[in-house]
């Protein structure tokens, strides 16, 4: 459950990822929005923002493991700590990128990976992965930088996390696996293990929820339309209330056994759904982005 949080709270955006995947640009367009821009600061000092005084601007919080006592379980902690705090709203932004694409920037700019400076970047690149993985599942957003250019990416970080009243209410609709715990900084979460499960059909296990068979095979379920249907209309029936609240994120997820049926499945459908209610929305696979990454360093 999230911390509810005191009126006036501290917007803090940590911004991080892999090196290369345009974190410097992020941060410079949140700066241009109004939020104070903190970059590569001591992970220790960084509570030390919140002591002597009121803040008046949102931050906007550059970390990856450059910084000085960089460890991945500092992180962590540092992150949950800003969540129980009333008086912090905290959200992590992760700008991902493929490993084909930060190796391109790395030889078009002929520099060393900070964490492999006396061996090739794609050491540096993988090992940089391996040390963000837990921070990028515990992320608010994520933005694949992979095909975007510069002023694109500008548009998306101010898109997610400009001023309030420009890009409104920005929603993340999630799936995961209970097996491997919720994703942190969610605000509704659906348990969907009541629905008839593809993973005992043979002919489906190997596929995930994005398939059409597979959402017919859940859709053959009596209780799937009925669920469905009450999602959306309480989904559509919150959002205005958050935007009066002031929020500027909401965070839908849906859980099942192993996270590849149907969870997807039942986020695919949310997500359209909100698209086509115009609403700004992107979507997280969690368990497949893990089997997707690992898939691709096999």
């Amino acid at each position: 459950m999230k911390m509810d949080r005191t009126e006036g709270a501290t917007k803090i955006v940590l911004v991080t990822g892999p090196s290369g995947a345009g974190r410097s640009t992020a941060i410079n367009a949140l700066e241009d929005t109004g939020y104070e821009a903190i970059d590569n600061l001591p992970l220790r000092l960084i509570p030390r923002l919140l002591e002597g005084g009121e803040l008046t601007r949102p931050i906007a919080l550059g970390v990856d493991p450059r910084n000085r006592d960089f460890s991945t379980v500092a992180l962590i902690e540092l992150i949950e700590l800003f969540r129980t705090l009333p008086e912090v709203d905290l959200s992590v932004l992760y700008l991902d990128c493929r490993e084909d694409v930060l190796l391109a920037r790395y030889s078009e700019t002929r520099r060393r990976h900070p964490l492999a400076p006396a061996e090739t970047p794609v050491s540096g690149i993988r090992r940089e992965f391996d040390l963000l993985a837990p921070i990028r599942v515990r992320s608010d957003t994520v933005i694949d930088t992979s095909n975007l250019t510069v002023h694109q990416l500008r548009e998306e970080a101010v898109r997610w996390y400009g001023p309030a009243g420009g890009a409104g209410l920005a929603l993340s609709v999630h799936s995961f696996s209970y097996k491997r715990g919720m994703p942190h900084g969610l605000d509704m979460v659906f348990d969907v293990r009541f629905l008839r499960n593809p993973y005992w059909d043979t002919a489906l296990r190997g596929l995930d929820g994005r398939d059409a068979r597979v959402v017919d095979y859940i859709r053959d379920d009596a209780r799937f339309e009925p669920f469905r249907d009450k999602v959306v209309d309480l989904t559509r029936f919150l959002i205005p209330a958050y935007i009066d609240e002031g929020k500027s994120h909401l965070s839908i997820a849906f859980g099942c056994t192993g996270g590849q049926h149907r969870s997807v499945a039942l986020a695919e459908i949310l997500a359209k759904t909100l698209a086509e209610d115009r609403r700004q929305v992107s979507i997280r696979h969690r368990e497949l982005e893990r089997r997707n990454r690992n898939e691709g360093r096999s």
